[in-house]
C-alpha cells in the first residue's frame, strides 16, 4: 500500500485556520496529456470543498481523490450526490460518448470539473489533479487550503494495455508490497499488473487441488549468494543456506484482485509452461519425463527438467490448476509463459516420442506447440485468451494467441504480420532488471544490460510495421525480474523513474518528446519522495 507522509491536523484547522499552500505555477504532467491549455488564476481547494458526484459507479475516482486529499488536509471531502455540477466544489461525472478511459479535466477559479467516458477515465483525471497539487502541501501540515492551477486538459491513452510485470517467483513479496506496485501503476495510468507466480525456483499460488505446489514448490533450500563466478554453477558458487519461500493464498489473491481493479488496473497471472516448471515436479515428481524427485530450484539459469508432455496426466494438472485460476482472476487475458524450454528430456523421453508419433509431429519442438494449442483451448473453453512469450512462435502458433515480443522486437512484428495481437517488451528497452547506469559498480546487483531512462523512453512499439498491422500491436509492458532483487525497495529502485518513461509510450505515443518529459519527471520524482517510493535519484542530476 502507498507509504505516505503522516500528517497531523491541528484542532485549529477543523476551526477554520491553518495554511494556504500557493501553486508553484507548473504544469507538469506524467504522461503527457494530449490536450492541456492552462488558463488565469487558481481554484483554491479547501478542507470544506464538497465533491459533487453526477452519475453512478464513481466510487473508484472517489476512493483515489480521498488518497490523493487526505495526506493534505488530514480527512477526505464531502460528498454529496447531485444532477448537476455547482460553483465552489470539484463535481465528477461520466460522458459515455467518450472512450472508457478518456478523461476531461477542467479547473477554474470557480470550480473542478471531472468528466470521465468510464470511472477509469475518471480515475485517470483524478491522477492528474494530483500531479497538480503543490508538492509543498503534503509537508507543511495544518493545511487548511491548496491552490490548484487553472488549466483545461483533455486526454486518453494511445495504447490499450500499459502494463508491468513483477516476478515473485524468485524472490517473494508480501500483499502489501504487491498492493503498492499497484499504486505505483495507478500513477502513472498503467492499467496491468502482470503476476509472475510459478518458476523453477518457487511456486507461489495456492491451488487446493495440489497442496504440495505450496507445501513443497514454494520453498527453496537455499539461494545463490551473487552471481556463478565460472558460468557453471559448480562448486565456486556460494550460497546462503537459508530457505527461502511464501506463497498467496487464494483469499490474498482475490484481495489483490479487488485492490488493482479499484485503481483500474487488471491483474493477469503467469503460470509457466511447459517449461520453467522444476518447483512443480518436485512437488509432483510424475509430471516429469523421469518421475525422478527434485528439489526446488537454487540457481537462476535455464533448466532441462520440464513438464512431460507425453503423459495426460500432465494435460489434467494443468487444467486442474488453470481451472482454479479463471476462478480467481476475471482477467480476459491468461500468460502461460513458453518460454525458454528445452526439449532435451522429450528427445529421450519414451512417452514423449510415443505423442509425437500420435500426433504426427517431426521435431521435439513441436511438442511445445501442441501443448500450447491444448492449453489455449481449453482456455478459449473457459472464455479466457492466452499470452506466451515470443518463444511460442517458433512452431505452428495458434491466430488467436497474443505474443508477448521479449527477445527484441522481432517476434512482435512476425506475429504482427501474420495477425496475431502483440504486446511489445523487448529486452533492450523494458527490462528493468537491467542495469540503469553504465557506472555498474555503483548499482545494486543487476542482470546485466544497460536500460537507461533516455532508453526505455525511445521504445517504438509500431517500427517495422505497416499502419493495417499497428492494429495488432495492443501495447506495451515493463519487466521486473528479480533473481537479484530481494527486497521490495530495491524493486522500487530499479522500476523508478524508468516505468515513468514506458508508460509515457504506452499513454502518449504520438505526442513523445523525451526534453519535455525530463522536465516533468523531475516534478513527478517530487511525488515519489511523498509516497516514500525509492527511486534512481541520479538520474536527475
Amino acid at each position: 500500500m502507498k507509504k505516505l507522509i503522516p500528517i497531523f491536523v491541528s484542532c485549529a484547522l477543523l476551526c477554520g485556520c491553518g495554511r494556504r499552500i500557493p501553486t508553484d505555477g507548473e504544469i507538469a504532467v506524467v504522461p503527457c496529456p494530449e490536450s492541456v491549455v492552462a488558463g488565469p488564476g487558481v481554484f483554491v481547494l479547501k478542507a470544506s470543498t464538497r465533491v459533487r458526484v453526477l452519475a453512478d459507479g464513481m466510487a473508484d475516482a472517489l476512493q483515489a481523490l480521498d488518497e490523493a486529499l487526505t495526506p493534505v488536509f488530514g480527512q477526505a471531502l464531502a460528498v454529496e450526490t447531485a444532477a448537476e455540477a455547482c460553483p465552489g466544489t470539484v463535481n465528477i461525472a461520466c460522458d459515455p460518448a467518450m472512450p472508457a478511459e478518456a478523461y476531461r479535466l477542467a479547473v477554474t477559479p470557480e470550480r473542478i470539473d471531472i468528466t470521465g467516458g468510464s470511472v477509469h477515465g475518471a480515475f485517470y483525471a483524478v491522477q492528474t489533479l494530483r500531479q497538480l497539487i503543490p508538492l509543498e502541501a503534503y509537508t507543511a501540515g495544518d493545511v487548511r487550503a491548496v491552490e490548484i492551477p487553472a488549466v483545461e486538459i483533455a486526454d486518453k491513452p494511445c495504447l490499450a494495455y500499459r502494463g508491468a510485470m513483477l516476478d515473485a517467483a524468485r524472490h517473494f513479496f508480501t500483499v502489501d508490497e504487491v498492493k503498492t506496485m499497484i499504486d505505483i501503476l495507478a500513477l502513472h495510468k498503467m492499467n496491468v499488473f502482470h503476476w509472475h507466480l510459478t518458476d523453477d525456483q518457487g511456486w507461489r499460488i495456492e491451488i487446493k487441488k495440489y497442496p504440495r505446489l505450496t507445501g513443497i514448490g514454494s520453498v527453496r533450500r537455499r539461494t545463490l549468494i551473487g552471481k556463478d563466478p565460472g558460468g557453471e554453477y559448480d562448486a565456486s558458487c556460494r550460497y546462503d543456506e537459508t530457505p527461502h519461500g511464501g506463497y498467496y493464498t487464494q483469499d490474498e489473491i482475490r484481495d489483490v484482485v479487488a485492490y488493482a481493479a479499484a485503481r483500474s488496473v487488471t491483474v493477469i497471472p503467469e503460470i509457466e509452461f511447459p517449461g520453467h516448471a522444476v518447483a512443480a515436479l518436485a512437488s509432483y515428481p510424475w509430471l516429469g519425463c523421469t518421475g525422478e524427485q527434485y528439489e526446488v530450484r537454487q540457481t537462476w539459469d535455464i533448466d532441462d527438467r520440464v513438464f512431460c508432455i507425453g503423459r495426460e496426466s500432465t494435460f489434467e494438472f494443468i487444467e486442474g490448476v488453470l481451472d482454479e485460476v479463471v476462478e480467481l482472476f476475471p482477467s480476459e487475458y491468461i500468460h502461460i509463459g513458453g518460454d525458454e524450454c528445452p526439449t532435451v528430456m522429450w528427445e529421450r523421453c519414451p512417452a514423449c516420442r510415443a505423442r509425437m508419433k500420435a500426433e504426427g509431429l517431426k521435431r521435439p519442438r513441436q511438442l511445445q506447440n501442441y501443448a500450447t494449442a491444448r492449453v489455449e483451448k481449453f482456455l478459449n473453453a473457459h472464455g479466457r485468451r492466452l499470452i506466451g512469450w515470443d518463444e511460442i512462435l517458433e512452431g505452428d502458433v495458434t491466430a488467436t494467441a497474443t505474443i508477448m515480443s521479449w527477445r527484441g522486437t522481432e517476434g512482435g512484428v512476425r506475429a504482427a504480420r501474420q495477425g496475431n495481437q502483440v504486446i511489445m517488451s523487448p529486452a533492450e528497452y523494458c527490462y528493468f532488471d537491467y542495469y540503469q547506469s553504465e557506472d555498474c559498480e555503483a548499482e545494486p546487483l543487476a542482470w546485466g544490460g544497460y536500460v537507461s531512462v533516455e532508453k526505455a523512453y525511445a521504445l517504438d512499439p509500431y517500427a517495422g510495421l505497416t499502419p493495417a498491422q499497428r492494429s495488432c500491436v495492443l501495447g506495451v509492458q515493463a519487466n521486473l525480474w528479480t533473481e537479484y532483487i530481494p527486497t521490495f525497495s530495491q524493486a522500487e529502485y530499479m522500476l523508478l523513474p524508468r516505468l515513468s518513461a514506458l508508460a509515457e509510450t504506452g499513454w502518449s505515443l504520438d505526442r513523445k518528446d523525451y526534453p519535455d518529459y525530463v522536465r516533468r519527471v523531475r516534478r513527478l520524482a517530487g511525488l515519489y519522495d511523498v509516497c516514500g517510493y525509492d527511486y534512481a535519484r541520479h538520474i536527475f542530476r
